[in-house]
């Protein structure tokens, strides 16, 4: 591939979107192009290290005073997305402006789904534009069908199913949670149903997952818009290992406690411990919080707890003394290298997409409890497409208890049905990893675009 071809890559400013997307950068300039991820002033200071070591190239430009870290909690997100705009599209345009006069033009911006209107800003300038879809196939689907106004909001009686080309009946847990409460967080669902806004118009539409794991709902978007599946954008090491420097991620909002969590698990059985944690944002209540404790203590198997400092208060009194045979409680994990360590036996999460996705690339089951947006979908396609997980039930409070939590750990662990999703997550693995190795459906999709990139 010739070096001259330049790409710029725009994530929004989230750690579950920067990730995926530099991780795309760096298969993309593994075979060649000039890739250049644009990171903003909110988040610069947190990419310093990847900075120095990437073959990417990296720009930052100004999303404004970079007071606030964006992406850190819910509130944030939801105040800072119109903001995000108007001060990016300024200081996007005055970037490309910059870098077309430069000895590498660019020819392509790669944008995030969430950021529909820098196609027209790029386009306006005479680049090209393509978008980056961080969430499952699935997902998406339904916020098109919701755009197209085929799926009627508020969902509100139990009995609800959707019926959708492509996806299996989906009930009203099914769904993201935005459907059934539409008043949440209404910035995000406009948002998030907004990405399809104009979505006829780019040349290349790139997806976050692998054509063996949605084969239908990739096949139906597929046959109506040029769709290119890219995933998973995990490391290397922990798939093909083809790029050799490419050993974890670019960003972590929170330092991992890397050296206490790896000791402990040399110390443990293969498949003996359950790894639990519910992400950068979702914060459970301390009724759950005590439930989620008391499930993972009479579960009876060791367990790495990831419990954000900001959540630590809500931990029982007595629960750290009371568990401290059996547990280890971090704030923040090296989360791939754990769910890849021998003693992981199963993953209760919360069904975050990109969680999802390092779970099934790495073939551990999974005990599914989804907290908000788009997890209730992944969590429906973990336990009844796939095969490689339980959904935790909810009582009539909408609480999990920790009899409920103790049993499903158990027969992930344990029971018979555990050992069927072991085995399917296996098979998944593989697939995960054939589809970024080289000839895969994710590398050969790459490939074509990049060909087609240099006649263009």
């Amino acid at each position: 591939m010739e070096r001259e071809i330049h790409i710029l890559v725009i994530p929004y400013p989230a750690q579950g979107h920067i990730n995926p997307m530099l991780q795309f950068s760096k298969r993309l300039a593994s075979k060649g192009p000039r890739v250049t991820v644009i990171t903003t002033t909110s988040m610069s200071t947190s990419m310093a290290a990847m900075q120095e070591s990437s073959a990417v190239n990296f720009e930052t430009i100004s999303d404004g005073d970079g007071s606030n870290e964006v992406g850190v909690n819910l509130a944030s997100i939801v105040e800072e997305l119109e903001r995000f705009k108007l001060v990016v599209t300024k200081s996007l345009a005055e970037l490309i402006e910059r870098q077309k006069s430069s000895q590498h033009p660019p020819k392509l911006v790669i944008y995030d789904s969430v950021m529909p209107w820098a196609l027209n800003v790029v386009r306006q300038l005479g680049v090209d534009g393509a978008p980056f879809f961080t969430q499952s196939c699935a997902v998406n689907a339904i916020y098109h069908h919701a755009h197209q106004g085929s799926i009627q909001m508020p969902l509100q009686t139990p009995s609800s199913v959707l019926s959708l080309p492509s996806m299996p009946s989906l009930g009203i847990n099914d769904v993201p949670s935005f459907f059934i409460d539409t008043a949440s967080y209404p910035a995000l669902l406009k948002g998030l149903v907004n990405q399809f806004s104009n979505f006829q118009e780019p040349n290349w539409i790139f997806f976050n997952t692998f054509d063996n794991l949605e084969p239908e709902v990739v096949n139906w978007i597929a046959s109506r818009w040029p769709v290119k599946t890219v995933g998973p954008t995990i490391p290397s090491m922990f798939l093909d290992k083809r790029l050799e420097d490419d050993k974890e991620y670019g960003l972590n909002l929170f330092k991992p406690n890397v050296d206490a969590c790896m000791k402990w698990l040399d110390t443990k059985e293969i498949g003996s411990v359950v790894y639990a944690s519910f992400g950068s944002l979702a914060a459970l209540g301390e009724e759950q919080m005590a439930e989620v404790a008391w499930g993972l203590k009479n579960s009876n198997c060791y367990f790495l707890w990831v419990v954000r400092e900001s959540e630590e208060k809500k931990l029982p009194g007595n629960f750290l003394e009371a568990t401290a045979k059996k547990g280890l409680v971090v704030t923040w994990s090296p989360q791939l290298q754990v769910l890849a360590h021998k003693a992981i036996g199963c993953f209760m999460t919360h069904c975050g997409w990109n969680s999802t996705l390092e779970a099934l690339s790495l073939g551990v089951p999974m005990v599914a409890m989804p907290q908000w947006t788009d997890q209730p979908t992944n969590a429906k396609f973990i336990v009844d497409v796939w095969k490689v997980g339980i959904r935790i039930k909810v009582d009539e409070k909408g609480i999990v208890t920790k009899e409920e939590i103790e049993m499903c750990i158990r027969e992930v662990i344990e029971g018979e049905s555990g050992k069927e999703m072991k085995r399917n997550s296996m098979r998944l693995k593989e697939l995960a990893i054939e589809a970024v190795d080289e000839g895969g459906s994710s590398d050969k999709n790459i490939e074509e675009f990049l060909a087609k990139l240099a006649l263009s």
